[in-house]
């Protein structure tokens, strides 16, 4: 038997069955008209941000990075919860804006912007956070075009990584950001050109749950911050400090231990030298916000058996959670955290393998796990299903469709 991945806090059985912000899941299931259906729980994104403002130094602003779940009630639920939005295509923009964010609370990072995207973002006043030179003069050139003086900052690929990271954004070669050596003449060159100059977004390294390695990362990124603004010889207004803020997935896993990281980073705010003593801090998170307040539900349509083995065919699969199928970056294949949702609580009672509709071995939700023994008709969970999920995942392999979304606990 293969150990599943923790559940995340913040769910409780009501009659023997899953609840997700207070409603059994099978009441959710027939309310959005069936499964497949991700369900995610505002609350718990409410409960998230909270430790967060409570762990991290006041100073610090509070970033969505919104690649991690764009859906429509999720980001108008976030827009009330955070200071700023982080994009990174022109369809972002749009969603962003029709959820009511701001253009002002917008910034932009992401190589490959088309003129079209620049345009967009300049003519409506959001932060474009360039990835090189060329970059930088495609947007001069559009700014005075538009007789409007762009907002930018740069995207510095710094000299080091996230130790532990499962994605490293920076360190060595990479197609993100400016490397940090060729940052202060670029830096002199924007200023210099009548474009509002709005500072640095470094941003190393993502989903670590070692404390430790985060706190070494901001200090190190501050410091970076602090060396290219005195090179630059212009004040810095802001400086994106990045994320990195890892959720538990795998057997194993712990939570990250957010008193560590804010403490460190406390200290670092505390005793910033002097040409940065007025610049405005941020992080951006997208999977730490969102990630665990989602679950992906999937009715069970067949029970099977193949050479002593068991398979429970849902009618789900990796088209709509690729990450949980394991082919999403992972090199060696861990069970996320799942459940029977309609016996949720009940004890192992069997080994068995949940696996999708689709004609392919790659799918496969959960292997060799142990868990109740569910029939026809019963409701899998997928747990940590609120980041990377719906929008993540090829949706139109083999025509299955999407997975409809549902959003409980919303603000108002």
């Amino acid at each position: 038997m293969k150990p599943l991945g923790p559940i995340p806090a913040g769910f409780r059985a009501i009659d023997g069955e899953l609840a997700i912000g207070g409603r059994k899941a099978s009441d959710l299931v027939a309310e959005a008209g069936g499964t497949p259906l991700f369900v995610y729980d505002g609350a718990l994104m409410a409960a998230r941000v909270a430790s967060l403002r409570s762990a991290l130094p006041a100073r610090l602003g509070l970033h969505y990075a919104m690649k991690a779940n764009p859906f429509a009630p999720v980001l108008r639920h976030m827009a009330r919860l955070v200071d700023g939005f982080d994009i990174a295509s022109g369809g972002e923009l749009l969603l962003a804006e029709a959820a009511g964010v701001e253009p002002a609370r917008i910034s932009f990072a992401g190589p490959g912007k088309r003129d079209a995207d620049l345009a967009a973002a300049i003519g409506r006043g959001v932060t474009l956070n360039l990835e090189s030179a060329r970059e930088a003069e495609r947007a001069l050139a559009i700014g005075e075009r538009l007789g409007q003086a762009p907002r930018l900052a740069i995207r510095v690929n710094p000299d080091f990584d996230l130790k532990g990271s499962g994605m490293k954004m920076g360190g060595g070669a990479k197609p993100f950001g400016v490397d940090a050596a060729s940052v202060p003449a670029l830096a002199k060159r924007i200023i210099a050109a009548g474009a509002e100059w709005r500072g640095f977004h470094i941003y190393a390294g993502s989903q670590t749950l070692d404390a430790a390695a985060i706190a070494a990362m901001q200090a190190a990124t501050i410091a970076l911050a602090a060396r290219l603004a005195e090179e630059s010889g212009a004040v810095l207004p802001a400086c994106n400090l990045g994320g990195g803020f890892g959720i538990p997935y795998f057997p194993g896993d712990l939570p990250l231990d957010l008193d560590i990281v804010g403490a460190a980073l406390g200290e670092q705010l505390a005793a910033l030298p002097g040409v940065l003593e007025n610049t405005a801090f941020c992080i951006e998170l997208g999977r730490y916000l969102v990630g665990e307040a989602g679950v992906y539900l999937t009715r069970i349509i067949d029970r099977k058996e193949s050479h002593g083995e068991v398979f429970l065919v849902t009618d789900g699969g990796l088209h709509h959670q690729l990450a949980a199928s394991g082919n999403f970056g992972t090199v060696v294949r861990r069970n996320y955290p799942s459940a029977i949702a309609t016996k949720f609580g009940a004890e192992p009672e069997e080994v068995v393998s949940v696996v999708g509709c689709l004609c392919t071995p790659l799918d496969r939700l959960a292997d060799k796990g142990g868990f109740p023994r569910a029939e026809e008709g019963d409701l899998v969970a997928v747990f940590c299903a609120g980041a990377y999920g719906a929008s993540a995942s090829p949706v139109n392999f083999l025509g299955h469709g999407p997975a409809a979304e549902w959003m409980v606990n919303a603000s108002a």
